[in-house]
Formats: C-alpha cells, structure tokens, sequence
C-alpha cells in the first residue's frame, strides 16, 4: 500500500510540474536569460549524472575502469567518432582494464 501511496504521490508531482510548466507566460519564455539557461539546463544535467555515475560508489570516491571508459569516450568524440563506435570503444577500454585488473 505505501508503494502505491509513493507512486501517485509522485504522479500527481509530475502532473503538477508539468501543469505548472505550461501555466507560465509567453512572455516569460521568451525572455533571452529563460532561453540560454533552458538550452544549457539539459548539458549541465547530464553532465552531472556522468560525473556521479563515473566518480561515485554510494557515497564515496572511487576510481576504477569507469574513468576509462570515460576518458577513452571523451577522446573517441574529440576524434568526431560516431555515437556507436564512441560507446563500443568505452565499454571496451573499461572491460580490458577490469580483465587486467
């Protein structure tokens, strides 16, 4: 009963947000400083999430195959590699760096 009490709690937040987000004024949207940080919100998410995911086990640092991945896709877009071979490559530097380890 409590995971569906949590479950249309959060149903009913999303709603909200989403309400809430074509409730405001045209006016508001089009304002240049709403518009640059819409358009980097999205980049600086992700961008954490990554960092979290790579850098973090719980609640702790950790350093592992994960960075090398990391690293190795970060060089494979530099390279302008295409989006499959940027993620078969990361998956492979990691893999051979936790079967040497």
């Amino acid at each position: 009963m409590m995971l569906w009490s949590a479950l249309l709690l959060a149903a009913l937040v999303c709603y909200a947000l989403k309400l809430a987000g074509l409730s405001v004024p045209d006016r508001v949207l089009q304002d240049p400083r709403v518009r640059k940080v819409a358009a980097l919100l999205p980049v600086a998410l992700l961008a954490a999430l990554v960092v979290t995911q790579t850098f973090a086990t719980g609640q702790q640092l950790t350093l592992d195959a994960r960075v090398v991945g990391v690293g190795v896709a970060v060089v494979a877009v530099l390279l302008r590699a295409p989006f499959l071979a940027v993620v078969g490559l990361a998956a492979g530097a990691a893999a051979l760096v936790r079967l040497l380890a």
